[in-house]
């Protein structure tokens, strides 16, 4: 395809959260197959979006900030588009870009691997709502305002459900009854998938060991968390489920949980199905612990340092759930060598990178101290002891990375 012939062309990547947009945008090397795209020409999030006080943050030009009007991750985008069409120091021009990679959640099991974007693509993606209902719905707008900046270059959806497609059934089946499980395709998707793939990549490589020789455990951690058992390269176990609610305590949702306390609620207090979307999703997790005060660790662990015991117990839980799903997956895999902390959480918090690896000790994992406590969440870091049975690395997790790669290997291929 064209997009290959041309040197300088460049792949504008958007990464959509629930509040906020990452974008970058990379020139094009396809002669540098392993270390590509390794030219970053622009970097940058909008964060605070849907708040009276959303802003654009400049990631490599000193993390310059300017006040931004964005109500929703569609008018963000749009901001993003019109600086470039402006011609903006810090933003390569439209005319720059070859193609357009979009990070999307969940994939179900309609998306097998990276899909250039369509009309009926679009409508599937949107259909998927009902699993991911603080992503999909955006990632939709995100991809549909992109479209129409960019009519005559290819969009590329990149899921975040695909690495966990290598699931094994004993991992990804829900114990209920068959015929439902196939009617209505119950199963455990996986999140966070572009981010654990370019983690235990890196991994592997700072380990100086082929991917399938090690058994490795991704935990990235931020508003949204999960925890990835790695071997062979792929993932054969993951945190969260059918939806992004299951596993670890997250910024606010709940995680784990009895299904009957659902029934419940249901029951005794008379909650509906949105009543529980709401309490499960917005209300729970470290902002339920912390009594609705802030969902944001750097506040909660504030409050802690302080004496604020409901502070403390809610950054225990958060420690214990991780810790406790690390023994399991060391179980799944038969073994451990390395384990990476990735995410806003794992990069940044020395603190509670040692409250989980407290936990640890009886895997062999020795956590140096001043290696942890220096640590600056920019760059990778190996913050085991020389002793330690157990690798433990800081890895930032490049997503927007991650996604041009795979763009590019799509179009590629395609």
């Amino acid at each position: 395809m064209e997009l290959i012939q041309v040197r300088k062309d460049g792949i504008l990547v958007l990464n959509p959260g629930s509040s906020s947009l990452r974008f970058g945008c990379y020139e094009v090397r396809p002669e540098e197959d392993s270390v590509f795209p390794s030219q970053l020409l622009a970097e940058g999030h909008i964060e605070k979006i849907g708040t009276e006080s959303p802003q654009i943050i400049w990631d490599r030009s000193e993390r310059k900030t300017e006040p931004i009007a964005a109500h929703t991750t569609a008018a963000a985008t749009r901001e993003v588009i019109r600086r470039m069409r402006q011609g903006r120091a810090l933003m390569p021009t439209l005319n720059s870009i070859a193609a357009v990679g979009c990070r999307v959640v969940h994939g179900g099991d309609k998306f097998q691997g990276p899909e250039l974007v369509t009309d009926q693509v679009l409508k599937e993606i949107r259909e998927l709502a009902a699993l991911a209902p603080l992503h999909n719905s955006s990632d939709a707008d995100v991809i549909e305002t992109v479209c129409a900046a960019f009519p005559n270059r290819p969009v590329v959806a990149v899921f975040d459900t695909v690495f966990h497609r290598t699931l094994p059934a004993v991992a990804a089946t829900y114990a209920l009854p068959v015929q439902l499980s196939e009617r209505y395709h119950l199963r455990r998707y996986g999140f966070h998938g572009i981010a654990h793939k370019f983690v235990s990549g890196r991994l592997s490589q700072n380990i100086g060991r082929r991917q399938e020789a090690i058994r490795l455990i991704t935990c990235h951690l931020g508003n949204g968390a999960s925890v990835c058992a790695v071997r062979n390269g792929e993932s054969i176990d993951t945190s969260m489920g059918l939806t992004p609610l299951e596993g670890l305590v997250m910024g606010t949702r709940s995680g784990d949980l009895d299904p009957g306390l659902v029934l419940y609620l249901m029951r005794v207090a008379g909650l509906t199905v949105v009543d529980l979307e709401e309490l499960l999703n917005h209300q729970s997790g470290l902002l339920g612990l912390f009594d609705g005060r802030s969902s944001d660790v750097r506040d909660i662990m504030s409050a802690a340092a302080e004496g604020d015991k409901r502070a403390d117990l809610a950054l225990e839980i958060f420690c214990y759930r991780i810790a406790k799903y690390i023994g399991a997956y060391s179980a799944a895999l038969e073994g451990l060598d390395a384990i990476a902390f990735s995410g806003g959480i794992g990069e940044h918090s020395a603190l509670l990178r040692a409250r989980v690896c407290q936990r640890l000790h009886f895997l062999g994992l020795s956590l140096d101290e001043q290696r942890n406590a220096s640590a600056d969440g920019r760059t990778e870091a190996a913050l085991h002891t020389e002793s330690s049975a157990v690798q433990v690395w800081l890895i930032p997790a490049n997503e927007n990375l991650q996604i041009a790669r795979e763009v590019r290997h799509f179009l590629r291929a395609a």
